[in-house]
């Protein structure tokens, strides 16, 4: 496997929310790690660390009991103090997990009806802390080894060398380097040995030079990013996408007053051409996008409209009295997601408000990183912001949540989105959007290059990958390859 991260973090409690970073430590942590139940691609819930679960008639108290004879890697057992452990820092305020004999019970101030699609996505995996600080799953593989792609161990920190303690992988000698992870099988794990007797994984490889690897047969599987889908289907590539998982949107804050005029918004969102930037753009691999959560996620999406009116908008912006404030300087657009395709989306944007009459400068982010609150080459603090936001968790209440509470959108998210119900999850995402406070632009799939002799590819239309079920058809070594078969032992029959 190549992937694009630089670096991976084995440690769910210390992923951010909608990051790609997430994603990819999250593929990885699968690997690693079992949650207590699955969701199928058929829809259907799955045991996994829990054989059975029950709730209440008010859905505020769940009870799991685990698996019996369920064992880490290391070959200890899981015991339901274990399951609280990891779950406890991971669950939202409100919710308490409590072990009970063989079960463990989580009890809710709130009805939580969507507690097993809470569980079965995002960082909801059961674990162990070692004393060292690495983490022990119950997964199907563990960590083998992690090490330079180059094979100088010495530059680079090892999986437990992280200051806090959390098992993460990082190049110590910048983050141009890539690394090399070693994944193996778990032979303890109670789903039964994997098919594959190993996975390696690179990191920090280039999109072109993945997809050359993929050619060339020196990578199995790779990540894909859109400009190069078209590529490598012409190539005649194994190209696999899932639904769209990364929105990328605009978010407004009020460090300029332009930003903060709700007539200058309006004007905005008139001018965006949301079906130019993915049909074009982004040559046909992403969707334009009109709403926070995906049509998948939500199942109401297809309700908000996209309205692209460059004349009316011009039409506010001409109507006294004049924005002042807004006229005198640009409204300074801060790209904050890294890569070639916020800077193209940032440039469209500018564009697409210049065009009525709203001026517009793109500050790309600055080079540093793990910082949100990045330095950009303007001193003046932008009030618009592009971002990108990956979708982790299968309720789409705690998706909405994440995604209020993250980008700053206004209320607390204790009490703006406790309910799963979809018609009080429109109503408030319906808000946000009148606020206009944050804009959708479009969405984009995960794509995945596969080679020809990866076979049992079936991963969930979400993105989770199942490399577990995966296998390799390597052809048997012919004849020749065997042995020299013009050499026989003396006295043998040719």
């Amino acid at each position: 496997m190549e992937l694009h991260a630089q670096t991976v973090s084995l440690d769910p409690r210390e992923w951010k929310t909608g990051t790609a970073a997430t994603a990819t430590n999250e593929k990885l942590a699968a690997l690693v790690f079992d949650r207590l139940v699955a969701l199928d691609n058929y829809g259907r819930f799955q045991a996994q660390l829990a054989a059975e679960w029950s709730h209440d008639a008010a859905f505020k108290r769940w009870q799991f009991t685990l698996r019996a004879n369920v064992k880490f890697s290391d070959g200890t057992a899981l015991g339901a103090a274990d399951a609280v452990a990891a779950l406890q820092p991971l669950l939202p305020n409100g919710q308490q997990i409590t072990a009970s004999g063989n079960s463990v019970v989580i009890q809710s101030v709130v009805a939580i009806p969507d507690l097993l699609e809470e569980l079965a996505s995002g960082r909801f995996f059961v674990y162990r802390v070692q004393p060292d600080g690495t983490l022990t799953g119950t997964g199907p593989f563990f960590v083998a080894e992690a090490s330079a792609a180059t094979h100088k161990p010495s530059n680079f920190t090892s999986a437990t060398k992280e200051p806090d303690g959390t098992p993460s992988v990082r190049p110590a000698g910048g983050a141009s380097a890539m690394l090399h992870l070693r994944f193996r099988p778990n032979e303890e794990t109670w789903s039964g040995r994997p098919f594959l007797d190993g996975i390696d994984v690179t990191l920090g490889v280039p999109p072109l030079r993945q997809l050359f690897d993929l050619q060339l047969g020196k990578a199995d599987l790779v990540e894909l990013s859109p400009d190069m889908v078209r590529r490598a289907m012409q190539e005649n590539l194994r190209v696999w996408w899932s639904a769209p998982v990364t929105l990328y949107g605009l978010r407004f804050d009020d460090a300029q007053p332009a930003s903060a005029d709700a007539k200058l918004r309006e004007a905005f969102a008139l001018s965006l051409d949301r079906h130019t930037m993915a049909n074009v753009l982004l040559q046909k691999q992403a969707e334009p996008a009109a709403a926070l959560l995906p049509q998948w996620l939500s199942g109401y999406a297809f309700l908000f409209s996209m309205e692209k009116d460059t004349e009316r908008a011009k039409e506010i912006r001409a109507a006294p009295p004049p924005n002042a404030a807004a006229g005198k300087e640009p409204l300074r657009l801060h790209v904050e997601a890294s890569g070639d395709l916020p800077k193209l989306l940032g440039e469209r944007v500018a564009v697409n408000a210049r065009q009525a009459a709203i001026p517009v400068q793109v500050v790309n982010r600055a080079a540093s990183r793990g910082s949100s609150t990045t330095a950009t080459s303007n001193d003046a603090a932008p009030g618009l912001h592009l971002f990108a936001w990956h979708y982790s968790s299968l309720s789409s209440r705690v998706e909405l949540e994440s995604f209020v509470s993250t980008l700053n959108l206004g209320e607390s998210s204790g009490s703006a989105v406790s309910s799963s119900d979809p018609e009080q999850l429109y109503a408030r995402e319906k808000k946000l959007l009148e606020e206009r406070r944050v804009l959708p632009l479009v969405v984009l799939p995960e794509y995945v290059g596969l080679g020809p002799n990866v076979r049992d590819w079936m991963p969930a239309r979400w993105g989770e990958w199942h490399l577990a079920d995966v296998w390799l058809d390597v052809p048997e070594p012919s004849t020749e390859l065997r042995g020299n078969s013009n050499t026989a032992a003396p006295g043998a029959k040719p």
